[in-house]
């Protein structure tokens, strides 16, 4: 029973990791066609807009890393994989969380431009 559990845990890890893999590669691809568009001026996307749609994708790949790494090692870790698996949800702990910061950031600057444009505006 537990070969068949270690078996099952070890798929479920596979499938996660490649989920995540698979988000960040979609994320990728859909910021590089928006990028291409804005070069080719058939769309206007701020620099801003696309790094924040690609940091979005990047952010949900993280989570579904860390996830997969914590099913790596659910089932009878030794004392190395969980000093190993906290380093990893350390280091991506950290960059999640700085790369949500930096989105925030962006999204309240995006956010009052519109109030400092309205406001320029009305001054001229």
């Amino acid at each position: 029973m537990e070969e068949i559990l270690v078996t099952a845990v070890g798929y479920l890890r596979l499938t996660v990791e490649a989920i995540g893999a698979a988000v960040v590669g979609f994320g990728v691809l859909a910021t590089t066609y928006r990028y291409l568009l804005t070069l080719a001026g058939l769309r206007e996307y701020t620099n801003n807009q696309i790094r924040l749609y690609l940091g979005r994708y990047l952010a949900l790949g993280l989570e579904f890393q860390l996830g997969a790494d914590i099913l790596g090692t659910a089932i009878a870790p030794t004392i190395d994989d969980v000093i190993l698996l906290g380093a990893i949800a350390a280091i991506r702990t950290v960059l999640n969380y700085f790369l949500s910061q930096e989105l925030e950031r962006e999204r309240r600057e995006a956010a009052s431009r519109p109030e400092r444009d309205a406001i320029a505006g009305a001054r001229e």
